[in-house]
């Protein structure tokens, strides 16, 4: 088993590697890592613009493309990396992946919840929409840590996987064939990211 976590230069990939090794999982961050590895990690932290920019600049898109829609290797966006599976954002002007028929928009709330401090930062919980590998053996008391600013808004509910309230109904993890995505960040949720990616691996 092998899992290439994407480096692209958006965010610390070491803590995801660390994770994985100790799951006694081999990961790779080189570029050719992409064109045999068993599963895909695309993690990121940013700028939506920045990421896409970044991904062409170091000609990973078709690569990508090739494995994920291609082949259809298993692939897990985390944080950015989820936002860049859509087909756009509101945060730049770079068209998305277009992985997910979604789009990403900024995080608003009505009046009652204005007070609430954007970015959304912090331990919060989930709630499945639907059944999904991901969040297979997680308990009630399963919480993640969350760092953003805009948010994942799909075209089609059938690819929510599970929500997370904040103000609002976020969208936390989304799910479409071999296509996994979540928002918070499972490298910094202890026992319980340690859980998701484990799922993930063991896909």
């Amino acid at each position: 088993m092998l899992v290439g976590v994407v480096d692209y230069g958006m965010g610390n990939i070491g803590s995801i590697v660390n994770m994985l090794h100790r799951l006694g999982v081999k990961a790779a961050t080189d570029a050719a890592a992409i064109e045999h590895a068993d599963k895909l990690i695309l993690p990121g932290v940013g700028a939506f613009d920045s990421g896409m920019r970044n991904l062409a600049e170091k000609d990973l898109t078709p690569s990508l493309r090739s494995r994920v829609i291609g082949a259809g290797v298993p692939v897990l966006g985390i944080c950015l990396g989820m936002q860049l599976m859509t087909k756009g954002s509101e945060e730049g002007e770079m068209v998305g992946l277009g992985w997910i028929d979604a789009r990403t928009i900024k995080l608003r709330f009505d009046k009652e919840n204005a007070s609430l401090r954007i970015p959304h930062m912090g331990w919060n919980t989930i709630t499945a929409a639907r059944s999904c590998p991901l969040l297979e053996g997680l308990g009630e008391e399963s919480r993640f840590y969350f760092v953003h600013s805009y948010h994942v808004q799909p075209g089609d509910d059938n690819t929510v996987a599970a929500r997370t309230f904040y103000g609002r109904d976020l969208v936390s993890v989304v799910h479409r064939g071999n296509i996994f995505g979540v928002q918070f960040h499972p490298e910094k949720s202890h026992r319980f990211g340690m859980a998701v990616l484990k799922n993930f691996v063991e896909l």
